[in-house]
C-alpha cells in the first residue's frame, strides 16, 4: 500500500467515525440556523430599504434615521455572530476536532 493509499484510507475511516459525524452534526446544528437568521435579517434590511422608504427615513436623532441604524446593526450583528461562533467552536467543536486530528496524525506517521 502506498503512502497516498494509506492516507486516503485513514481519512475515510475518520470520516466514517461517530466522532466525525458528531462534529459535523454540531457544526451544522449551529451554522445553518444562524446563517438563515442572518440572511433573513439582511433581506429584511434590503426589503425595507427598497419598499418602506418612509419608515427607513424616520429621523431618530438629528440626521440619524432608522435606515442608518439598521445598516449599522448589520455590522454589529456580523461581529456578534463571529464572536458567538468562536465561542461555540471553542467549546463544542475544537475538542472533537483536536481529538480527530491527533488520531489522524498517529495513524499517518
Amino acid at each position: 500500500m502506498t503512502t497516498q493509499e494509506h492516507d486516503a484510507s485513514v481519512y475515510e475511516q475518520v470520516q466514517e467515525s461517530s466522532e466525525f459525524q458528531e462534529l459535523k452534526r454540531r457544526f451544522r446544528r449551529w451554522t445553518f440556523p444562524m446563517t438563515v437568521a442572518f440572511l433573513v435579517w439582511y433581506l429584511l434590511y434590503v426589503v425595507l430599504s427598497g419598499w418602506a422608504r418612509d419608515f427607513m427615513g424616520i429621523k431618530l436623532f438629528g440626521e440619524i434615521n432608522v435606515g442608518l441604524i439598521f445598516g449599522l446593526l448589520q455590522f454589529v450583528s456580523t461581529f456578534l455572530i463571529a464572536w458567538a461562533y468562536s465561542r461555540h467552536a471553542e467549546k463544542q467543536l475544537d475538542p472533537i476536532a483536536d481529538k480527530l486530528r491527533h488520531e489522524v496524525e498517529e495513524k499517518t506517521q
